[in-house]
C-alpha cells in the first residue's frame, strides 16, 4: 500500500472517516442498536462474530463509497476478512478506504476529572503487525469529564508520549482526548484543552503531522488554529453521543473539520433490514455525514 496516497487522500480527500471499532465495551450497545439482543449470543466470541458481520456488510455495501476516507478497526477486525480478503487490504485495494487501527485498551477509573488510557501491553508489536498489514494510522481515545488542568494536563502528556511511539513505527497517531458533552464546563475545558494542544503540538515536527479526534466544540469555528497548525494532517470531530441530525448540524459549522462518527453512522441500520433497505438507509446516512463534512 503506498502510504504517499494514503496521506494525500485524508489530507486533501473531500469525505470522512467512518469508527467501525466498537471494542468490547460498547459491543452489546452497537449490536442492540443493530437489532440483536444480549440473547442472540452465549459467548464473547459468539458476540464478537455478530459485530464483525455487521461491520463486513456496512463496508461491502455499495454505498461505502469514495465519500468515506478511512475507517478505523478494532484490533480483532485486523486479523479477521472482509469477503475474503485480508480487513485492511480490503479497504484500501477494493474500497479505497484509509485504514486505521484502535490501539487503547480502555480507559482507566476517574481522578483528577478524567479518564486516561490503560497501559498497551505489546504496543510495539501491535504497531508493527499493524503497519506490515498495510494500516496507516492509529486511534487512542482518553475522557475529559471536567475542567481540571491537573487531569487535562495528564491526558494530553499521555496522549502526546503514545503519538511519538505511534510516529516512530511510522504511523500516524489519531489524538483523541474526548470532552464528555454533558460536562457542566464543557466550554472551559475546551479553552483549557485547544491550549494544552497547541502547546505539545509545536514540539511536533511537521514532516510527521498527527491527526486530532475532538468533541464538537461549544463554540463554532474554535478549532481553526488546530486545522491550520502545520503539524496537523487533520481534525475531524466524533459525535459523542449527539444524534446524527444534531451532529451533522455542528459538524456544517466548523470549517476544515470532518467527521469520524460510530454510532451516528449506524443510526437506522438494522439486522433485520433487506439487503436493499440496508443500503439505501446506509447511503442516507453517508451522504448527510458527507454534506456536513464538506460544508
Amino acid at each position: 500500500m503506498s502510504t504517499t496516497e494514503q496521506r494525500a487522500r485524508i489530507a486533501s480527500g473531500q469525505g470522512f472517516i467512518a469508527a467501525l471499532d466498537q471494542s468490547g465495551g460498547s459491543t452489546p450497545k452497537a449490536l442492540k442498536l443493530y437489532g440483536i439482543e444480549e440473547s442472540a449470543y452465549a459467548s464473547e466470541a459468539e458476540m464478537f462474530d455478530l459485530v464483525h458481520q455487521m461491520r463486513q456488510r456496512i463496508v461491502s455495501s455499495p454505498a461505502f463509497d469514495q465519500r468515506v476516507l478511512g475507517a478505523i478497526l478494532f484490533e480483532m477486525t485486523l486479523d479477521r476478512p472482509f469477503n475474503g480478503k485480508d480487513a485492511a487490504q480490503y479497504l484500501w485495494q477494493d474500497k479505497g478506504v484509509v485504514p486505521f487501527l484502535k490501539i487503547d485498551k480502555g480507559l482507566q477509573d476517574e481522578a483528577d476529572g478524567v479518564q486516561l488510557m490503560k497501559p498497551i501491553p505489546g504496543l510495539d508489536e501491535l504497531l508493527a503487525r499493524a503497519k506490515a498489514k498495510g494500516v496507516f494510522g492509529t486511534k487512542e481515545r482518553s475522557v475529559i469529564k471536567a475542567n481540571n488542568p491537573a487531569g487535562i494536563a495528564a491526558v494530553l502528556d499521555q496522549q502526546f508520549e503514545l503519538a511519538r511511539q505511534v510516529l516512530a513505527a511510522g504511523l500516524v497517531p489519531i489524538i483523541e482526548p474526548e470532552v464528555d458533552i454533558k460536562a457542566a464546563d464543557k466550554q472551559a475545558i475546551e479553552v483549557e484543552l485547544k491550549k494544552g494542544l497547541i502547546e505539545r503540538l509545536n514540539t511536533i515536527d511537521a514532516s510527521t503531522p498527527v491527526m486530532l479526534k475532538l468533541t464538537l466544540p461549544t463554540v463554532d469555528g474554535f478549532f481553526d488554529e488546530l486545522v491550520a497548525h502545520p503539524s496537523v494532517l487533520k481534525v475531524v470531530a466524533l459525535s459523542g453521543g449527539y444524534t446524527r441530525a444534531d451532529a451533522n448540524t455542528k459538524l456544517a459549522h466548523n470549517k476544515g473539520v470532518i467527521a469520524s462518527f460510530s454510532r451516528a453512522l449506524t443510526e437506522g441500520l438494522s439486522a433485520q433490514q433487506s439487503d436493499e433497505q440496508f443500503n439505501q438507509a446506509l447511503d442516507a446516512s453517508i451522504e448527510s455525514i458527507y454534506r456536513a463534512s464538506i460544508a
